[in-house]
């Protein structure tokens, strides 16, 4: 069972719409965290499917897909913001028209091609890869990425970023986790981004996800593990 906080699920509605639902391989540090109950297991008929919706409807395709039974993901930070001389809370998309969702690869085709619900909804290809139709096929993300994409993210921290490739400093090319804090658990390669160091998540075929400032001691090489 994995245990959520801000969690909006079937059957039960909490402080916000960002996740439906995650797998129960997540790490202990986002279970452990107070909020909405998710019984879930992983299928391995399913798969983490990539869908773009126009016009930055995540969050009406997320609502139908709950409501079809479907488990689903954006990524959200948290962001502050004067309005009217007073300092305000809003929330953000970090990857804008993404949406995830854990589905069959029928259902997901059911979803893009058979939905006039959903027709401002399509897939995000696999531009690096060709089918047998010499067609890019619909992007999907691995289980293990996925789970340490939504770890990684799910706090809404204000100082998570999406970034490109050249405004990351690698120290090293080692894996790391992140043994405390926020994002512990979160798995990735150390950089210096915006001056700070910090946790890179990569989320293949999409791009790079920043963490907020990590310090050195909460940093542990996955080799010195095994």
């Amino acid at each position: 069972m994995s245990t959520l906080s801000n969690v909006e699920t079937l059957g039960v509605e909490a402080n916000t719409p960002s996740i439906r639902g995650v797998p129960d391989a997540i790490p202990e540090a986002v279970k452990s965290l107070n909020g909405v109950s998710v019984d879930y297991a992983h299928d391995p008929e399913k798969q983490w499917f990539v869908f773009r919706a126009s016009y930055g409807r995540e969050d009406k395709a997320a609502d139908f897909l709950l409501a079809d039974g479907t488990f689903t993901y954006i990524a959200k930070r948290d962001s502050f913001k004067y309005v009217n001389g007073k300092r305000r809370r809003v929330t953000e998309k970090l990857i804008p028209n993404l949406l995830f969702a854990y589905t069959t690869k029928a259902k997901a085709e059911e979803y893009i091609k058979r939905t006039p619900e959903l027709a401002y909804l399509s897939y995000y290809y696999n531009h690096f890869e060709q089918n047998e139709e010499q067609k890019n096929p619909p992007l999907t993300v691995s289980t293990k990425e996925m789970d340490n994409f939504i770890l990684a993210t799910i706090s809404r921290n204000e100082h998570l970023l999406f970034v490109a490739p050249e405004k990351c400093h690698y120290k090293s090319g080692d894996m790391v986790v992140v043994t405390d804090g926020v994002f512990k658990g979160v798995e990735g390669k150390v950089a210096r981004v915006a001056g700070q160091q910090r946790v890179i998540v990569t989320l293949s075929k999409i791009g790079m996800i920043s963490t907020a400032y990590i310090p050195t001691a909460f940093i542990e090489k996955i080799r010195d593990k095994r």
